[in-house]
């Protein structure tokens, strides 16, 4: 199957990141609409889309120990949650801002349980899923390859909350799961060790 085009990254937001900073808070609740193309195009560059060369490397939006770039983002779609996407599982490609589909079959039950039944997991309309290769950033930084693969995680998904936020949408980060159920659900290679899930959607209208 041929990859999906997305939309090109806005790189001239409207909202500045002081105002965002100042607003951004977790939030479980989302209206029952789907997202946009446009703005699930715009949070997976801000996860890890790229923005400049530097020595011939792409680099990309969250800073990288060594530019070792460890991180594989994932996208979950529930039935109905994102125009123009059919429910089930992408992998984002950061080189060519495209996304390749994983699965087809919906596996957000699967996904809410592998999450301990969390709400905000089954509710959210669409979900970011960061995934690590450690193995990537240990053959440089060896003593502290680990540390270094959460920290960018933790740099991708604030990323993610802070464009969230600049874009009238709720995000919640969730960090309990069960690493190997996540794992089964998205059909992830064993190089991938889950990370982290970033479920966004929609306001309830006030």
């Amino acid at each position: 199957m041929a990859p999906i085009e997305l939309p090109g990254p806005d790189t001239k937001g409207q909202t500045s990141v002081e105002r965002t900073i100042a607003t951004r808070e977790s939030r479980r609740v989302f209206a029952d609409s789907p997202v946009g193309i446009e703005d699930v195009s715009q949070l997976l560059w801000a996860a890890q889309g790229i923005t400049h060369r530097t020595d011939g490397v792409q680099m990309r939006a969250a800073p990288s120990a060594g530019a070792t770039y460890p991180l594989t983002t994932f996208l979950e779609v529930a039935p109905g949650g994102c125009e123009d996407l059919e429910q089930g599982v992408y992998q984002y490609d950061p080189i060519g801002h495209t996304l390749d589909v994983s699965g087809t079959a919906p596996v957000r039950e699967e996904l809410t349980r592998a999450a301990g039944d969390q709400e905000v997991i089954e509710e959210a309309p669409t979900t970011i899923v960061l995934t690590g290769n450690y193995d990537r950033t240990r053959r440089q930084y060896p003593e502290h390859g680990d540390r270094y693969v959460h920290m960018e995680a933790g740099h991708a998904a604030e990323n993610v909350h802070l464009v969230c936020e600049s874009r009238d949408l709720n995000s919640c980060p969730v960090g309990a799961f069960a690493n190997a159920e996540v794992a089964e659900v998205l059909d992830l290679p064993d190089r991938l060790d889950p990370l982290y899930l970033l479920p966004f959607g929609q306001p309830v209208p006030a």
